[in-house]
């Protein structure tokens, strides 16, 4: 069963439109997953919001091309699926690459990220940062240590005024 031309003109469209709005797209080899597995990689991809889609070569190739993503091009060699991440862009390298230790037949080629062209060491190192809520408690317990800090020593002053004013009190009151 072959393709028609608008069939495939519909697909470099959609794959054109993924590319242009995701924040990454990371190509990968599924050659050897069996359906159970590609099933589950499929599921765990769209609980993040990830966009898993198998396509051609040729057609992502024209769709990057239009896009100013040539680069691309030495990615897409074999059977050949992306995982476009809309929201997060480390979300699709944290589940394919959990999942590429998990089934061996995985391999993580390589994608984009913001427009820029990465490897598989760097999806790698993507995969390995914490997860966006905990970076955003890291920074906003940095912004708060200082705060915390300065509360302590104010009450700390607060606390040596009122015992200087005790001191003068009771002396005041001795003399008296």
């Amino acid at each position: 069963m072959s393709i028609t031309k608008k069939d495939k003109e519909k697909v470099v469209a959609e794959v054109k439109e993924d590319l242009g709005k995701a924040k990454s797209a990371i190509v990968t080899d599924y050659r050897g997953l069996n359906v159970e597995q590609i099933t589950a990689l499929r599921r765990a991809l769209r609980a993040e919001n990830v966009k898993y889609l198998v396509v051609k070569n040729t057609l992502v190739r024209i769709a990057a091309r239009e896009l100013g993503f040539e680069a691309l091009d030495t990615f897409l060699e074999g059977p050949t699926a992306i995982a476009f991440g809309f929201e997060d862009p480390v979300a699709p390298a944290k589940v394919l690459t959990k999942y590429a230790k998990e089934f061996d037949k995985l391999e993580i080629k390589g994608g984009l990220l913001e427009g820029g062209l990465i490897d598989q060491a760097r999806i790698k190192a993507l995969a390995a940062l914490p997860t966006r809520e905990v970076l955003l408690a890291q920074v906003a317990g940095a912004f708060a240590a200082p705060m915390t800090d300065f509360a302590g020593a104010a009450q700390a002053l607060l606390q040596k005024f009122v015992g200087t004013l005790d001191a003068v009190r009771e002396k005041k009151a001795a003399e008296a």
